[in-house]
Order: structure tokens, then sequence, then C-alpha cells
């Protein structure tokens, strides 16, 4: 490694970034990645692309008043060039764009400040942005903020963001009208005839690289010739938004390596954050690590990928960084940490309150029970609880908060009252904490897992026309194309009945429910049975159905006891849900439960049935998923 200090050379139109490791070329005063040097190879980044389509922040963004997840795609580009900071350590640089009201209706109301650093020694660089609204600008909606690099296509064609989730990739050329066929939606193709045979019958859909927050740390790609890996590190989840299931997109066919910060992906509309005229806004996102590495005393190109993993400990370790010139980055002395310890109180499990192992713990905005699912203007600070429930939350930014849980094998979500206020160098002990999931009396039979996923059901092998060889007898096989189409095989003609007692949910209960295509190409809702078996009515008493959502997207649930055609159903959620959860290879989008008051007067003696209609049918792609359904007695 080289121990050349770092320099900086400022030209008419770029400024180049070197510590003898790498030189990063970036346009002045537009703040675009245009060049990446390293290990002999000129640049990094695709040099067919235009300059302004290498590297680059970008934004979506829609004026106030404006529904859904779309509006105008801008990439970022700045008026002004600053030098933050210039010694032999470090680099910082500032590309500013400032917004007035000339520009009111052409651009997003946001001052931005991207910013870029580069230190001695370091085999990378590291970017972060500063966006703000002032309270007297326009109101805006922002569905989307994120930084794209675009690199050549002749170099990297290994991806990999999993030691499970890794394979070489077709080329963006296979996507071409000529070589592919179109399927469901434009991100979805199946790859005809390739470039390289190897790729031939193969369907290359973005969506089926995402991955969840909290396990959405490093990915990236490997050229074998010269052996050089790329690698976006991301050491914390604080400025992404929507909690640690939130789903992201990684890396994908391009070869394009994506650093997500904000998007509606796997929820909707509710997770864009719409900002009203007089309602200040200031959020950091960043910094994140674009990693470089090469072999050195070994032959295997996979060894990059184990450093990677290992760089990535390092930079965790790291956070939060103390060497950032902006101010409205703190420092870990300028935060505060918020311990504790939780509990579960059920007693029709345990007389005593039960230590949890492995449940969520985390500040969020305050606000509703759940609602850090589609919190997305503050920050959020998340962790594990160890096998005892104790949890520490270290190095949370100044500012109010709740704190929120949830526990795996358990419903419903965990809110603590108390407004948190953290100050610089706060050492908060809520002391123990106590969850009551939702119960009301003791389990008459229950279908999977309470773990917000529909992954413990019953996921069939895909079509052979639509494969990713990738995930083949993989345990993510829900990532495979069509899988939605496999219900009308496997149940032609009539829909799925489970038997409790009989039935194993992990063979018998399809992982979606979703319509069926019928002979006329068109589709139908459909009605799912569950029989059971029930002694000793208690006539007087009331009975509780619990059902865990995991997804929905323009989809109904109708809930109906011992009559199919009960009008009203004795429950509907109405329409709900625009996950898009089915369509994007998840297998959770939104976690919401359902609790459903069941009168003894509707059960009988011996055989029960209960009716579960999605009847929203204008396409294939609509249904919704279950994490968990549960009958309970009336309390005792």
């Amino acid at each position: 490694m080289s121990i050349q200090g770092v320099q900086l050379f400022i030209q008419d139109d770029h400024v180049v970034m070197d510590n003898g490791i790498l030189q990063v070329t970036i346009s002045k005063p537009e703040g675009i990645v245009t060049g990446i040097s390293y290990q002999g190879i000129d640049n990094l980044l695709e040099i067919r692309n235009h300059e302004s389509d290498r590297g680059y922040w970008d934004l979506v963004w829609s004026e106030e008043g404006t529904g859904g997840t779309t509006g105008t795609s801008y990439v970022i580009k700045g008026s002004k060039f600053k030098v933050m900071v210039e010694n032999e350590e470090q680099v910082e640089i500032s590309f500013t764009r400032d917004w007035s009201s000339s520009l009111e209706g052409k651009h997003v109301p946001l001052n931005i400040d991207k910013r870029f650093v580069m230190l001695r020694g370091s085999s990378g660089f590291y970017s972060y942005a500063i966006y703000e609204h002032l309270k007297e600008w326009p109101g805006f909606n922002l569905p989307q903020t994120r930084i794209v690099f675009k690199l050549r296509k002749d170099k990297f064609r290994y991806m990999a963001m999993a030691d499970n989730r890794q394979r070489r990739m077709p080329l963006p050329d296979d996507r071409s009208p000529r070589r592919s066929s179109p399927l469901a939606y434009p991100e979805a193709v199946l790859i005809v005839h390739p470039v390289e045979s190897e790729f031939k019958g193969e369907v290359d859909d973005k969506y089926q690289y995402s991955c969840e927050n909290k396990d959405l740390h490093v990915h990236g790609w490997i050229c074998n010739n010269p052996p050089v890996g790329w690698w976006q590190i991301t050491p914390s989840n604080e400025f992404r938004s929507g909690g640690p299931m939130k789903q992201n997109l990684t890396s994908h066919v391009g070869p394009i390596n994506l650093a997500m910060f904000l998007s509606a992906h796997y929820v909707g509309e509710e997770m864009v954050p719409k900002f009203q005229r007089g309602e200040p806004w200031k959020k950091v996102f960043g910094p994140v690590f674009f990693y470089l590495n090469t072999l050195i005393d070994n032959n295997d190109p996979l060894w990059l990928w184990e450093d990677a993993k290992q760089e990535t400990k390092t930079q965790v370790q790291c956070w939060p960084y103390n060497f950032l010139a902006s101010d409205d980055f703190p420092k870990s002395e300028q935060r505060g940490c918020v311990s504790g310890r939780l509990r579960v109180s059920d007693r029709y499990v345990s007389n005593e309150h039960i230590s949890v192992n492995g449940a969520y713990a985390g500040l969020a905005p305050p606000g509703d029970v759940g609602s850090w699912q589609t919190e997305s203007k503050g920050y959020q600070f998340w962790t594990e609880t160890d096998e005892n429930g104790y949890f520490l939350i270290n190095d949370v930014r100044t500012g109010d908060y709740n704190l929120y849980a949830w526990v795996p094998g358990f419903i419903g979500d965990y809110k603590n009252d108390t407004i948190i206020t953290i100050t610089s160098g706060c050492d908060i002990d809520m002391g123990e904490l106590v969850y009551e999931p939702p119960r009301d009396g003791a389990t008459l039979w229950e279908i999977g897992i309470p773990d917000r996923t529909a992954a413990e059901f019953y996921v069939p092998d895909p079509d052979p026309k639509y494969i990713n060889k990738l995930y083949v007898n993989h345990p993510e096989k829900y990532r495979q194309y069509g899988l939605w189409e496999r219900y009308s095989d496997l149940y032609p003609n009539g829909d799925l009945v489970y038997t409790v007692g009989v039935s194993d949910y992990r063979t018998e209960w399809f992982f979606a429910h979703v319509t069926r295509k019928k002979d006329d190409g068109k589709y139908e809702g459909t009605t799912w049975q569950i029989k059971f078996n029930l002694d000793n009515i208690n006539q007087t008493g009331t009975y509780k159905l619990r059902v865990a959502l995991a997804t929905a997207y323009v989809a109904e649930l109708q809930v109906r006891i011992n009559n199919p055609k009960a009008n009203p159903p004795l429950f509907t959620t109405g329409v709900i849900g625009h996950d898009n959860t089915i369509t994007r290879h998840g297998i959770h989008g939104l976690y919401g439960l359902c609790s459903i008051d069941v009168k003894g007067t509707l059960l009988m003696e011996g055989e029960n049935t209960i009716f579960l209609t999605q009847p929203m049918c204008s396409s294939a792609l609509q249904g919704l998923m279950y994490d968990y359904i549960r009958l309970e007695a009336p309390p005792s």
C-alpha cells in the first residue's frame, strides 16, 4: 500500500483526488464521477457512456399534491465547487446546487451539497450528501434518491452480495430487444439470443437481487483480468428509510452498482416523504464507502469478496466517522445511547415473563405503533437483543424518538410511549420493558410462524421456461420469476383447502394468495379454505381470529365462517396494499395484523370452515401473503 499523501488536482472542468492507490476524476462544478483509475485500469467506469452517465447522485421528485411513486428523474448536478479539506491526510470536496424561487416547478426545492472524501492509505473513497428544504419554499414529494455507478461491461462480469448470492452475470446487450423477449413488466426479460450461450433461457430482473436493509452492508462486482473488486459498503442504516426489513435494490446487469437511500419499493406511496410549504427539513444521506481491492498473495478472485466483507467490518467499527468536515454529521461524542431489556408477557405461553433472543429494538421518530415501517424523513437506529433480551443502541443522533420493537415468534408490534430525547453524550437506560402481544385466549390452532414473512410456506419450483440459475435449489427460491403463475398450475379447478392437524403449511400452503388465470387469459379471484374441528363450543363467548399479513398489493381479504356466500363477510380489509412484492420476488412487504371477533354462535361442534377470499382480479400480480394465522379460544 502506498504511503503517499492525498493530492487534489484542480483543472478547468474536472478535479482529481489521488492518494497513490487510486485516482478519482470528478466533473467541476457538476460533481459527476467521470473516471476511476486503479491497478493499471485507466477507468473502471463505462467509458462508452457519456461522462454524465457514469457515477452520479440522482433523485425522483414531484410537486406537492401529486400522488404515486413516480415523478421527474433528475441527475443532481452542482453549480458550485469548493474545497472543504485539503492536506496530506485527507481531501474533502463539495459540489453544491442551491434552489431559488426562479426554479419553482423546474427543480426540486432543495439545497443539495454532495461531498466526496479521500483519505491517505485508503483503497477507496467516501460520498455523502446534505439535503435541505427551507420552510418558506414550496412543498414536494421525494420518492427516491440514490448513488449510481456504471462499471465497464468488458471488465466486471461477476456480481456478489452475499455468500450464497453471487454469480457471473449476463451482459447488458443480452437485454436488448433483439436478444431478449419481454415478460410481464419492463424490468424482467427472457434472454433468448445472448452474446454468450451460457445465459440462454435465463430470466434477468434487477429485483431478483433485492436485499433487506439489515443485510445490505456490502455488494459489488469482480473483474478477473486484472483481478479487481468494486464494492459499495454501507456501514450504517441510520439514514435509510423504512427500518431493518425494508428492501432495496443492490447491483444488477449493467454492470450497475447502487447505493439506495430512499425508495418506495416493496412499500408503495406510503413510503414517499411528502413535504409541505412551511416544513423545514434537513437530512444527511451517507456516507457510503466505495472500496477497491486486488489480489496480493492469493490467486482466487473470490478472495476479493472475502476481503470486502472484512473491510465492511472495519468500516462498521469506524462508524460514525470522525473525519467528515460537515457539522451536519455528528461525531460519536456528540451522540447518545439507549439501553434496556425487552421481555414478553403472554400468560397463555408462560406464567413468567419470557426472555427474548434476537428481537429487534429500534429508535425512530415519534409515531404510531409500527409507524417506523413507512417513516422516511428522519433517522432510525436498530439493534437485536441478546439471548436475555438486553439491547444497546449506540451513536444515536440528537433528537426525539420513540422506542419500537418486534419479537420473532410473537405477533404484533411494540411501542414505548415515552418520548426519548437524545442529547449529546447522553446514556439512557430504559430499564425492563415488557411487550404484551395481542392475545385474548388460548391457541386452538395456528398456521405458519410469526416472523413477518411468508418464507416458511410452500414456494414452488419455477416454470422451467423462466429460470434464474442462481436460485435453483436455493433457500431464497421465492426470488424466481413468475411463481404467481404456478398457483393456477397447481390448482387449475379448485382453490387451496387446508385441514388443521392434517395439512403441513410448509408443503400445502401456497406462499402467495394470488388470482387464477382462466382459459380466456383473464383472471379470477380465489377463495382458500381452512377446515378445523372444535368440541364444546362456547356459544356465548367470542373467539378471536388473528391474521398477520406479510404483504398486499391492490388486494382485499374477506373472511367468512361456515358460509362462503355470507354478505357482507364477517370481516374485510377493503382494498389494501401497494407493496408490489409478488412482482418483485420478495417474501414480505409491509406487515399488518388483523384481529377478528368470531361469535361462538358462528361456530359448530365438529368441522368448521374459514373462507379467505381475495376477490381483486384485474391482473396476475394482485394478491397478498400471510405471515401467520391463529384461532384463539374465548378469554378464560
